[in-house]
């Protein structure tokens, strides 16, 4: 795909101002058992308290066989470049890549593999932080020039520090990359600052709660209802509530 395709194809996503409202397996491994003493040494009379005749002539019991730990499971990744078929190659799910710079990562989920612009259900240029959730129904889910996607659990949570956010750094998941409160962005020019708060991962217009582009001064108030936040080509954004 060239780079104009690219763009092309990722006009609406970029530009949905106002147009909605408001598997690994856990390896365990088991350590061989390791066998007991063998008979009588009367050679070595400091090993009589663990000889057989100093308990009663009875047979030495093998040790219990050693167990390790089971190692924690891996997250299920996929490559930044790449066509996936969904279901076969990647599993359904929410995805994250983070590091990207340049917008120079994009990433398309389609209905179908024709390569036409109606077989797009989504897609986006990402600078920073991408998530996606891939659906069931999807059919493929297409990367390139993207940092490794990692599968996350969407029911993760944490506790976001800092009170500054970086203009570009992308799709933010709230309440684990970013705390719920009131942020203000200034000196935004010719309105290429773009924000959005977004219900869920799928990138589809009813995703959108509200968005905006920006020219000069933005504030945005994000709530803990809100599922996701997103950033891009704005000035840094400062927590002011």
């Amino acid at each position: 795909m060239s780079k104009s395709q690219t763009q092309q194809r990722n006009w609406f996503a970029r530009h949905k101002v106002l147009t909605a409202a408001g598997a690994v397996v856990v390896v365990v491994a088991i350590g061989a058992a390791v066998g007991g003493g063998g008979g009588e040494d009367t050679k070595t009379p400091e090993a009589k308290s663990a000889s057989p005749a100093a308990s009663g002539d009875k047979a030495p019991e093998s040790e219990a066989p050693e167990s390790k730990a089971p190692e924690k499971p891996k997250a299920a990744t996929v490559d930044g470049d790449g066509d996936f078929e969904v279901g076969s190659d990647v599993k359904p799910g929410l995805y994250r890549s983070t590091g990207n710079k340049d917008a120079e990562c994009y990433w398309e989920r389609a209905k179908d593999a024709s390569g036409e612009a109606d077989s797009i259900l989504a897609n986006d240029n990402v600078t920073g932080t991408a998530y996606v959730e891939i659906k069931a129904s999807d059919k493929l889910f297409k990367s390139t020039s993207c940092g490794t996607w990692e599968a996350v659990d969407p029911q993760a949570a944490g506790t976001p520090s800092g009170t500054t956010v970086k203009g570009s750094a992308g799709m933010l998941k709230v309440g684990v990359d970013i705390a719920p409160g009131t942020y203000k962005s200034t000196g935004n020019k010719d309105a290429e600052c773009y924000w959005e708060r977004s219900k869920d991962a799928s990138h589809g217009v009813d995703s959108i709660l509200a968005n905006d582009n920006v020219t000069g001064t933005a504030v945005v108030k994000i709530t803990a209802k809100d599922a996701y936040f997103k950033t891009a080509d704005c000035g840094d954004w400062t927590k002011t509530g």
